[in-house]
């Protein structure tokens, strides 16, 4: 997108959009005065022009150029505002097709069938659907920026779990999950604070942690060492690496650093936070005179655009003899892929990843989000056969700087 084609076309996109929404203004706006419309066509056409704007100093300055705070909220809003136009033409095309269609007949059986138009009676099914369009998009751009408020509204999620072969010395366990903490996106440490103290609050035995520490470079963490090396349980911390931490999504060298090293780096700080971290490998829990194993293993994903680092072939062998597995494997379409047919043994798979797209609803035994079309796995509990498989909403958030419907997750699991 950086380059100036994608720019051009991007702007392009932008303005034809915003031409064809303007049709719908100019249709709600016909019944008031010439001053009215003025006032109302140059407010639109402002917010086009600083969108525009907007977009250009995003892509064409160097990240240092604006605070990244009003980078990030910039970037969110220009494209919350495509959204919520692109959602309203929906509406816009429905009226353009049915009039094409009323139009077509008329002309093809009556000859001379006018448009229509309002009359003192009622409203016309134009203006009906051209004002639904807009409060279709409106809502959806005050939702996102109702979001804003929301991403570091930490919810704790209590999920009890049986299994029949769960050795005696584990029942009662208490799992910390957590997720995606994409330090990278952090702009309060207070806030980022009472989200790790709210996880200590919980007292659980162990906590677990399925990658994603960082956006992309390992320095993002850098004014976080101090709040997140507060995390301790009795059983230990134990994390797993996520698709972001391998750097994958910035150009290399960064500051004299390269991809390698900064890996390396993002390794070295786990240690560092006094968490094991687990490439492609198993550990033995011991509780109560019981053993278990947990697997960790690199990130694995059966999307195509996602790296497949995760090595189960190194991970799972001498795990066999233990009566009770737990998995921890960042993204969930591992579970379908390859764990649920080659690994029926492991009971249970922690991930993370989807972040429930930050945007979606979820009431009492229902739950949306647009990323269920990409991920059958995207947050929650799924079950197949004696297999679990829990998706955190994650901890964090990237990209959209907010979080609507799908809130940020510290998930307390109890084996009973």
């Amino acid at each position: 997108m950086r380059s100036p084609l994608g720019a051009f076309i991007f702007i392009s996109l932008m303005l034809l959009l915003d031409t064809y929404f303007f049709q719908a203004i100019k249709t709600v706006c016909q019944n008031l005065s010439p001053k009215s419309k003025s006032i109302v066509y140059a407010i639109y056409w402002s917010i086009t022009v600083l969108a525009v704007i907007g977009f250009l100093l995003f892509v064409f300055t160097s990240p240092d150029f604006l605070p990244r705070k009003l980078r990030t909220y910039l970037f969110a809003t220009i494209v919350g505002l495509f959204l919520a136009k692109l959602i309203a033409m929906v509406f816009f095309l429905i009226d353009d097709i049915r009039r094409a269609i009323q139009w077509g007949a008329g002309k093809l059986f009556y000859g001379n069938t006018e448009g229509e138009a309002i009359s003192g009676d009622g409203i016309s099914r134009s203006v009906f659907l051209s004002w639904l369009g807009i409060a279709a998009g409106g809502g959806l751009f005050g939702s996102f920026i109702y979001g804003y408020g929301n991403k570091y509204n930490y919810t704790v999620k209590r999920i009890p779990l049986a299994f029949d072969n769960l050795p005696k010395g584990f029942k009662g366990l208490r799992i910390m999950h957590i997720s995606d903490i994409h330090s990278g996106s952090f702009m309060d440490k207070n806030a980022v604070l009472h989200g790790v103290q709210k996880i200590m609050d919980e007292k659980c035995d162990i906590i677990l942690f399925t990658g994603d520490l960082v956006n992309d470079k390992a320095t993002e963490m850098k004014d976080y060492m101090d709040v997140f090396s507060q995390l301790k349980a009795p059983m230990g911390v134990y994390s797993t690496l996520g698709n972001h931490d391998y750097g994958e999504y910035v150009s290399w060298p960064n500051n004299g650093i390269t991809k390698e090293q900064n890996l390396e780096n993002v390794k070295k700080i786990h240690g560092q936070l006094g968490w094991r971290l687990l490439m492609n490998e198993h550990v033995v829990l011991e509780r109560n005179g019981d053993q278990v194993a947990l697997i960790g293993i690199e990130n694995w994903s059966a999307k195509a655009r996602f790296p497949k680092y995760g090595r189960m072939d190194l991970a799972y062998p001498g795990s066999e003899k233990y009566p009770f597995k737990i998995l921890m494997s960042h993204d969930p379409s591992h579970w379908d892929a390859q764990v649920r047919t080659q690994y029926p043994d492991i009971d249970l798979t922690l991930s993370g990843h989807t972040h429930g797209m930050q945007f979606g609803i979820e009431l009492p035994g229902f739950k949306w989000s647009p990323v269920e079309y990409v991920y059958k796995e995207w947050a929650g509990l799924y079950e197949d056969a004696k297999q679990k498989i829990y998706v955190n909403r994650g901890f964090g958030f990237i990209g959209y700087p907010g979080r609507v419907g799908i809130l940020p997750e510290l998930t307390v699991i109890e084996l009973v």
